[in-house]
């Protein structure tokens, strides 16, 4: 277990959230901030779940409001804006406007509407206002990620009037991270780049629109996250600046937040499959608001398996009457559903790549029909050998026919089922699975039992 020093001496050996703990509760400031300075991201996270919420929102207040505001940005945007709607609205004010642009509006993007024009009232009006047009954009956008940081001068601007104002504001502008001095028109209108190193060897009495890169490459802030990963992937720029449709410079994309949006995606689509449609969950979210993410979900499950569950009690006569079906029916539904979502991940990833659009339905249905088919027969081959050999060929027969045709239809479901989604602006990875998975259980119920009572009465099966 670590040791921790502060200016009264080494602490002892204790998980750090309990030395937090303690540090709070005796409002001990000074040993807060030598204690944070050596703790890692994940170690603060932790510790703060642990606290509780007077725990935490003494915490804050204990701190200035800058360090504050630097613990709440390494936490999820979920865990930081329950904290900082705890807090008096003048303390989260505070707060929040020492925070970088994307994440105060992140943080006040994940409160309640009112809860967060309460706090942005009490902020500087320019930064709320920066903030409101910041909440305006898709979270999975270039305008959702941009920060509004940036350094901007006037074309006529001397070499030596710039490396003045970057000297007299050095405080300011380390906190954005210069590489680049952008060049704009009086309208605002991105007009040109310079490169800090072409900045700092150029002649001082040098004017920016001789030095600068004329017309850069930029972005608009509608950009969505997987076209500004291509634009990075293309070109090796750390940031990329962000415009509006006339042009005008409105802030700046960094590489690094976009991979870790794209990642964040990511994350949440691997939960909405998991069965956590609601968002970020946390273990030290409330009870009752844990317990309705995961009902939505799972009440919609039990609605559609009820549905698919109910052929079986229109059939429930050519079951009994032939028992052999209860071995093939999981396992024609388990490998078609397997076909089917592998069909699906392929149209989510395509349609995220651009490489597919909800228009292209007849193309991905006739794509999807020619594997379907193939895999069908192979596999459905091969299930009809095991029917054969427990009950004879006509048994192999519609088992290994049933097999084949419900491939083929939960291939083309779950090639199409993900474009339809989006294009009625729903989204394929929450919706496509479940209505995937009613949808062939649905037809392969349908198809075995159909083609099994057919058989019987047709008398090629015998009723056992």
């Amino acid at each position: 277990m670590p040791h921790f020093e502060t200016h009264g001496g080494p602490l002892p050996a204790e998980e750090p959230w309990r030395v937090l703990r303690g540090m709070v509760r005796a409002k001990r400031g000074e040993d807060l901030h030598a204690l944070l300075e050596t703790l890692s991201p994940g170690e603060i996270a932790r510790a703060l779940t642990r606290l509780n919420d007077e725990d935490s929102q003494q915490l804050l207040e204990l701190l200035e409001p800058e360090e504050a505001a630097d613990l709440v940005e390494e936490l999820t945007d979920a865990q930081g804006s329950d904290l900082i709607e705890e807090l008096p609205r003048d303390t989260a004010a505070a707060i929040v406007g020492e925070m970088e642009s994307h994440h105060r509006a992140d943080i006040l993007g994940e409160m309640d509407h009112d809860d967060a024009e309460a706090i942005l009232r009490k902020m500087n009006p320019e930064e709320a206002d920066d903030a409101r047009k910041l909440l305006g954009y898709e979270e999975d956008t270039a305008g959702g990620i941009m920060v509004t940081e940036f350094v901007a001068y006037g074309q006529q601007a001397l070499v030596s009037e710039v490396l003045r104002d970057l000297r007299e504001n050095a405080e300011r502008y380390a906190d954005y991270g210069v590489q680049y001095v952008y060049v704009r028109s009086a309208r605002g209108t991105l007009v040109g780049v310079v490169r800090m190193r072409d900045l700092l060897l150029s002649a001082s009495n040098k004017a920016l629109n001789e030095i600068m890169v004329v017309n850069p490459l930029s972005v608009v802030a509608e950009t969505t996250l997987e076209e500004l990963t291509q634009f990075f992937d293309r070109f090796s720029f750390w940031v990329a600046p962000v415009v509006d449709g006339d042009g005008r410079m409105l802030g700046v994309a960094r590489r690094a937040d976009a991979e870790e949006a794209i990642g964040e995606e990511h994350e949440k689509t691997f939960l909405r499959f998991s069965g956590i449609i609601g968002g970020e969950e946390l273990r030290s979210m409330p009870l009752g608001e844990r317990t309705v993410r995961r009902l939505r979900w799972l009440g919609l499950n039990m609605v559609l398996s009820v549905i698919a569950a109910s052929v079986i009690l229109l059939h429930e006569e050519t079951i009994e009457e032939y028992i052999y079906l209860v071995f093939f029916m999981p396992i024609i539904l388990n490998m078609s559903g397997c076909s089917g979502n592998q069909a699906v991940a392929v149209s989510i990833r395509e349609l995220t790549l651009g490489l597919v659009k909800p228009k292209d339905y007849l193309i991905v249905l006739g794509k999807e029909l020619a594997l379907g088919a193939a895999n069908g027969v192979v596999l459905g081959v091969l299930l009809g050998l095991v029917g054969y050999l427990i009950n004879g060929g006509a048994l192999g027969l519609l088992i290994g026919a049933a097999f084949a045709l419900n491939t083929m239809i939960a291939v083309s479901l779950g090639g199409l089922i993900p474009l339809v989604l989006r294009r009625f602006k729903l989204d394929p990875a929450l919706g496509a699975p479940p209505i995937l998975t009613t949808l062939t259980d649905m037809c392969g119920l349908l198809i075995v039992l159909t083609l099994a009572r057919l058989a019987i009465d047709a008398g090629l099966l015998e009723t056992l």
